[in-house]
């Protein structure tokens, strides 16, 4: 499902298909970059960020236009052609559909920047971040001379500080304690930001009756209320909500389902749905 207006922010990603190797040497990184610069030039974008790693890419991105689609379609098709006539391969390079994820503001954006420049850090490729040379990270965090085509002022202007490139190094130092907390405001599979955010978007861009080739849409449109689940989850289990907030220690059955039942109610917001039925028979 995809979600496109003007002004939007994006978090795209793609893989290799069957996880294999996008990148086979530093040109096909060169040629990554080069083209990236022509799709934000010929589609009108803003690419904020970047990390390009051995079989998946992570962009951060906005669209002046309502056209992320037609934007990544070209990008995809150029870049395919090209690594398969210089490989002399054939076939798919990539792994189905890119993803994409509406970001909400600032709040978001400069956190989501710091996820995408860690990812080397996270990988155990590099030692220190300033050693990577596939990601826009040194741009932001020592001022490396910047492609026009990366635009560090949708993230730079959130800065309120003289010395910007500092200030970036040390947020991006300090977010690995936070590393794990932005995903806590992941909704749908498709939004990063607040549950107004999420509202305010569903109202404007997605109504009417969801299609059944688009089962997404019939999650986010499917209204999920956490009391009605646990109500309902704990009528399943037959258990009494009350007796497991109320007890200090709980073991076996009864731990199984109070996990459960946090399961189920922390999911509202991420996951839309719950499969009841696959709740285990000796727990009921």
């Amino acid at each position: 499902m995809r979600i496109e207006f003007e002004g939007a922010l994006y978090h795209v990603l793609s893989r290799g298909n069957e996880r294999r190797p996008i990148f086979q040497d530093n040109k096909d990184c060169f040629l990554f970059l080069e083209l990236m610069g022509e799709m934000s030039e010929r589609f009108e974008g803003e690419i904020c960020a970047y990390a390009l790693m051995d079989n998946h890419y992570h962009l951060l991105l906005k669209t002046k236009r309502a056209n992320l689609s037609k934007y990544m379609q070209w990008f995809g098709t150029s870049y395919t052609r090209r690594y398969n006539l210089e490989h002399k391969r054939s076939g798919h390079l990539f792994q189905g559909r890119f993803k994409s994820f509406l970001i909400e503001n600032d709040k978001y954006l400069t956190r989501l920047s710091c996820y995408i420049h860690r990812n080397p850090l996270r990988a155990g490729i590099v030692k220190r971040l300033v050693d990577y040379p596939w990601s826009s990270y040194k741009i932001y965090a020592y001022g490396k001379k910047t492609p026009k085509w990366v635009k560090t002022n949708t993230i730079f202007c959130f800065f309120e500080v003289e010395e910007k490139h500092r200030a970036y190094r040390e947020m991006v130092q300090c977010y690995s304690q936070e590393e794990e907390k932005i995903w806590e405001d992941f909704c749908h599979g498709l939004f990063l930001g607040s549950q107004k955010f999420v509202d305010s978007v569903k109202s404007k861009y997605i109504t009417g009756t969801p299609a059944a080739e688009i089962p997404q849409k019939r999650k986010i449109l499917r209204p999920a209320n956490p009391e009605n689940i646990l109500k309902r989850a704990t009528s399943i289990l037959k258990c009494d909500i009350n007796d497991l907030l109320g007890s200090s220690r709980i073991s076996g059955k009864k731990k199984e389902q109070r996990d459960l039942l946090v399961f189920f109610a922390s999911s509202v917001k991420s996951v839309g749905q719950f499969r009841f039925w696959q709740i285990p028979k000796y727990m009921i």
